[in-house]
């Protein structure tokens, strides 16, 4: 995958001198680009390497998320366009068209009002020290 993210150097500015071309992590892969030309030719550079090794792209599955540009032409592979949205979630973060954290901090804050409501019962035990009262972390990965 390597080779076809990064061939034509269509990434974003990360830094002054940092050019971020994807996120990769397992079998998810968030491609990045500043213009809908350089995002079809990288989406058409990995499906093609992908192919050329058996693999295969969940098509309903692969999403487009535009942010701050006008333009709406699709993205295809194989001649079937990918969907549109609004946002969506990279290993626990919500990312949205507007560039914001509201919606993650929101998500956040949500799974861990949700555990520590879950351990109310522990919390308030007179039966358990307070050396026993332990929280696991709310935000790892495999909890998802």
């Amino acid at each position: 995958m390597k080779t076809s993210t990064s061939e034509g150097k269509h990434g974003i500015q990360w830094t002054s001198r940092m050019q971020l071309d994807d996120l990769n992590f397992a079998d998810d892969l968030a491609l990045l680009s500043q213009t809908q030309q350089q995002m079809q030719e990288k989406t058409n550079s990995v499906a093609a390497a992908s192919k050329s090794v058996g693999l295969n792209i969940h098509k309903g599955k692969s999403r487009v998320l535009r942010y701050n540009t006008a333009c709406t032409d699709l993205i295809t592979i194989d001649g079937e366009d990918l969907e549109d949205v609004t946002s969506f979630t990279y290993l626990v973060s919500i990312i949205d068209e507007h560039g914001g954290s509201d919606e993650d901090v929101k998500a956040r804050i949500g799974k861990a009002r949700e555990a520590y409501l879950q351990l109310r019962n522990i919390w308030n035990s007179k039966q358990l020290s307070t050396n026993t009262k332990v929280i696991d972390n709310p935000f790892d990965y495999n909890n998802e």
